[in-house]
């Protein structure tokens, strides 16, 4: 009797807790949303309230049709889409080669300055990376945007790719062996497709990572033809004044995307960041 009411408390207490932390992480969405939808006298109150008095869809408009957001929209999904490729070619071919051919001494070293290069800040490597695109005269380009994306991502991608692999027995690629399939056969025609779920986690990693990068679309990018979504959104902060409704309605517009593609490809991604965590 005592452990069940034991086991009772312990789910009350559990479960508490996930809805208190739960509110914690959905406030902010939340607040920006409504404050999306507000005039701007109920933004601007003393008093901020939940409620909506007269509910408004004028930030909207002012970010869609007055700013150009669809521009930056269609920007931003080139660039990550194109970033999110590359990374998973390479990524796949890298997490290969480390995972079956992790005793040569190269493949070592790679792994090593893979695994260095990821605890350098981002923003250390800004001016280096500007002045050799600035002599590569490819600043104001979608090409700036993508080779900072891909470069910052394949050492992460390579590693979940990688963990991955271990996991396939090597006796299916001996088999495709034996049934004739060269190294590349085997790795399109065998291991890719047990590996989707991984995949999938991989590239939706690659690809929320370029979508939400502010400091390499700032920096590189300001021509209103090659600017991306979010460092857009700092097109409503002013010298003097901030334009809080259109920032929070841009907000929305850069979060929705990436928040219904996630919620499609959710199972996929839990699977793959689970594929690779047990062995055996």
């Amino acid at each position: 009797m005592l452990n069940k009411r034991n086991r009772i408390i312990g789910k009350i207490v559990t479960y508490i807790s996930l809805v208190f932390f739960s509110a914690i992480c959905i406030f902010p969405f939340l607040w920006m949303l409504l404050s999306a939808l507000k005039p701007k006298t109920e933004i601007r109150t003393a008093a901020p309230s939940f409620l909506i008095h007269a509910p408004t869809l004028e930030n909207f408009k002012r970010v869609l049709v007055d700013v150009g957001f669809l521009q930056y929209i269609k920007n931003s999904f080139f660039v990550s889409i194109v970033a999110c490729i590359l990374s998973m070619v390479i990524a796949v071919m890298a997490g290969y080669a480390l995972s079956r051919y992790y005793k040569m001494k190269l493949v070592k070293t790679s792994n090593l300055a893979m695994m260095l290069s990821q605890m350098i800040p981002g923003v250390l490597l800004l001016v280096p990376l500007y002045l050799i695109m600035q002599k590569m005269q490819i600043l104001e380009s979608y090409t700036s945007l993508i080779l900072a994306y891909t470069t910052f991502v394949i050492p992460l991608c390579t590693f979940m790719m990688s963990s991955f692999f271990d996991t396939v027995p090597l006796a299916l690629e001996e088999a495709a062996e034996i049934d004739g399939c060269n190294k590349a056969q085997t790795i399109f025609k065998i291991i890719l497709p047990l590996s989707l779920p991984s995949l999938v986690s991989t590239g939706l990693y690659a690809f929320i990572n370029a979508w939400n990068e502010f400091m390499f679309g700032y920096i590189f990018i300001s021509t209103d033809k090659y600017r991306t979504l979010t460092p857009a959104i700092m097109l409503f902060k002013g010298v003097n004044t901030v334009d809080w409704g259109g920032l929070m309605a841009g907000s929305v517009v850069a979060v929705i995307p990436v928040t219904f593609i996630f919620l499609f490809l959710q199972r996929y991604f839990l699977a793959g960041l689970m594929s690779g965590s047990v062995k055996g």
